[in-house]
């Protein structure tokens, strides 16, 4: 069993500072932190089980780590079949912990700085057609509390593209009805607008004429409710999701995720601009937008060269990525 689980390892202190340090300056999420502390207990762990970690006396340990004690526990998650994602994630905490540790002098060096993995095979997001969105969205049926919850939270999926954690914290004071937005609480703590639509609007507002108002928890009055009239859980709002796209008969995985996917794309064929569905979507970076380009250009290829009579047909429909 791991020392974690026995006793204070004396790394934890330097760990403590560390997340104390996302948390305060770089306002990184509870989920973010929780995900640091795990991976960077992983790696303390493999260095104890390599015999590389005793934490006798730490600071000179630290200073003792090089690359090769970074690579070898990357390494290790090769044979346990890990996601490219989930591996680099370990590695930005590795790098974000040991450069903290050298900006407050603990030690003086970053063994995670040169390593690198492989590169990822860039993989387009899956999105639903409008008819599937139309039969999704129709599988609720009933009059109860709980089927117009479930309604309201597939209409606002797909009417705003928010995340699963931005619907588990969506309260009542977030709704602005008369101007048709909610105020989203998003990643690293950041607030921004998203509009909704009247199909969305009514489902809302039909849910909350229908339930018994809730007492207001640390995030304000929820939205929506569990059995116990409590704010439901992210995991609960995943498998509501699941349910009803195998209740719609699509034979793949449906998630809130490939909902946000799908309000981007639909988004962007629509004719909306790029910059304002990365404002709608809280992208702090543009090009992590982009990626809906390369789908709806694919789609207009594909369109282009079954219909066009002189078209030179194309082997691949691909878009070439940036810097290829």
């Amino acid at each position: 069993m791991s020392d974690f689980a026995n006793a204070r390892p004396p790394e934890q202190k330097y760990v403590d500072m560390f997340t104390d340090y996302m948390y305060a300056e770089k306002n990184a999420s509870p989920h973010t932190i929780k995900a640091y502390k795990s991976d960077l207990r992983q790696f303390f762990d493999f260095l104890r089980k390599i015999k590389a970690w005793n934490g006798a006396s730490t600071q000179p340990q630290l200073a003792s780590l090089d690359r090769s004690h970074v690579r070898s526990f990357m390494g290790s998650f090769y044979h346990q079949n890990y996601s490219p994602g989930a591996m680099e994630r370990k590695l930005s905490a590795l790098r974000s912990f040991f450069r903290y540790l050298v900006r407050t002098g603990v030690t003086n060096h970053n063994p995670a700085k040169d390593v690198d993995l492989p590169s990822k095979p860039r993989t387009l997001p899956d999105f639903l057609t409008a008819d599937e969105v139309t039969a999704l969205v129709e599988s609720p049926e009933g009059d109860n509390v709980e089927k117009a919850r479930d309604l309201a939270i597939l209409e606002l999926f797909y009417a705003t593209g928010i995340r699963v954690s931005e619907m588990h914290s969506l309260s009542v004071e977030d709704i602005d009805f008369d101007r048709k937005f909610i105020t989203v609480k998003g990643k690293g703590k950041k607030e921004r607008l998203a509009p909704f639509g009247v199909k969305a609007e009514k489902a809302v507002s039909d849910l909350l004429s229908a339930q018994h108002p809730p007492p207001a928890d640390s995030l304000g009055t929820p939205v929506f409710l569990n059995r116990r009239s409590k704010r439901i859980s992210a995991r609960s709002i995943r498998s509501i999701v699941g349910k009803y796209a195998r209740q719609a008969g699509m034979n793949r995985p449906v998630s809130p995720h490939r909902l946000r996917h799908t309000f981007a794309t639909h988004m962007l064929d629509g004719g909306a601009d790029l910059r304002a569905i990365q404002e709608m979507l809280g992208h702090s970076s543009l090009s992590t937008t982009q990626k809906y380009i390369h789908i709806s250009l694919q789609k207009l290829l594909k369109v282009y060269d079954g219909a066009h009579p002189r078209a030179s047909r194309r082997m691949d429909c691909s878009i070439p990525q940036a810097g290829e």
